[in-house]
């Protein structure tokens, strides 16, 4: 079974669900506000797609920081933020068997698919 991690009033993450439901893959959705995520699973997602990856700097939270915050993120940095405001993890964030996938578009469904 796939988790998959994101925000329910997200339009991409709605769209992962739909996707995965049309294509049967057994799937559990976690909201990271109303659900959380521990220390350890961001610690994986980060160790496994980067931080870069995970970092969501299109959306409004990010957008929103001031310039101190923003400024010379690292991986540490982008941890503490991503903790403190999770509307900054890019979403979907999927745990399959074969490791963690970041993202919705054509590659990532791909990745999804093998996994299963």
């Amino acid at each position: 079974m796939i988790s998959i991690y994101g925000l329910k009033n997200c339009d991409t993450c709605r769209k992962a669900l739909k996707w995965l439901e049309a294509e049967g893959i057994a799937h559990e959705f976690k909201d990271i506000r109303a659900d959380g995520f521990s220390d350890a699973q961001l610690d994986n997602w980060v160790a496994t797609a980067g931080w870069e990856t995970l970092l969501n700097r299109r959306g409004t939270t990010w957008r929103k920081l001031s310039n101190a915050e923003k400024d010379g993120v690292d991986e540490a940095k982008a941890k503490y933020l991503m903790r403190d405001q999770p509307a900054l993890i890019k979403r979907p964030v999927f745990e399959t068997k074969s490791g963690v996938v970041v993202g919705f578009k054509a590659a990532e469904m791909e990745a999804i698919k093998a996994s299963v």
